[in-house]
């Protein structure tokens, strides 16, 4: 089993709406995740699409509106997560329980290659199913804490606000202006 970009992608902004929630910050928007993940806004659209038909977040629409965990972070595992977005875990087909296939084997009963692959979709499962969002967030925001460094996503205090961020290059009403200069 190897996590894709989407899978991964899908954990971290699962993630990141989890730790959002936990700091009182009700809705993200996909921009603010792409921009804290380094991600592509237009991939991640494409992933919280998915995660959205599939009732693991839900969305409001509008100039206040994100995205939000749909259901408690303790009750989405990772393993439901990587199963939505890349499929069964199982490193074979033969050993697969949610898509099986048949192996070329002669022998399936006593093919030590499958008995080795079973172990191996076991252990992978055990794990990614034994974690929720909610794990990853605790163990996150720990050590975040434990470092000193500031929680994702937490809301400015009253009068900390951050004066608002001026994006690089001139605006369109700059660039008209300035040709008008005297």
């Amino acid at each position: 089993m190897k996590l894709s970009k989407k899978g991964e992608y899908a954990l971290r902004a699962l993630i990141d709406l989890a730790t959002a929630e936990l700091v009182g910050r009700r809705l993200l928007r996909v921009s603010e995740i792409a921009q804290k993940e380094k991600m592509s806004v237009k991939f991640l659209e494409q992933v919280m699409l998915q995660l959205r038909e599939a009732g693991y977040v839900s969305s409001e629409r509008g100039k206040f509106g994100g995205y939000r965990l749909a259901r408690p972070a303790a009750q989405i595992s990772l393993g439901q997560i990587v199963r939505l977005i890349d499929g069964p875990l199982a490193p074979i087909g033969c050993v697969s329980v949610s898509a099986y296939e048949p192996c070329s084997c002669p022998d399936e009963a006593h093919c030590g290659l499958r008995m080795v692959m079973l172990d191996v979709r076991n252990a992978i499962a055990n794990i990614l199913d034994r974690y929720t969002l909610a794990n990853v967030v605790e163990v996150t925001t720990r050590k975040m804490r434990r470092d000193g460094i500031p929680l994702p996503f937490t809301p400015p205090e009253p009068g900390q606000e951050k004066p608002p961020v001026r994006k690089q290059g001139p605006s369109l009403l700059d660039e008209i202006m300035g040709e008008y200069t005297i």
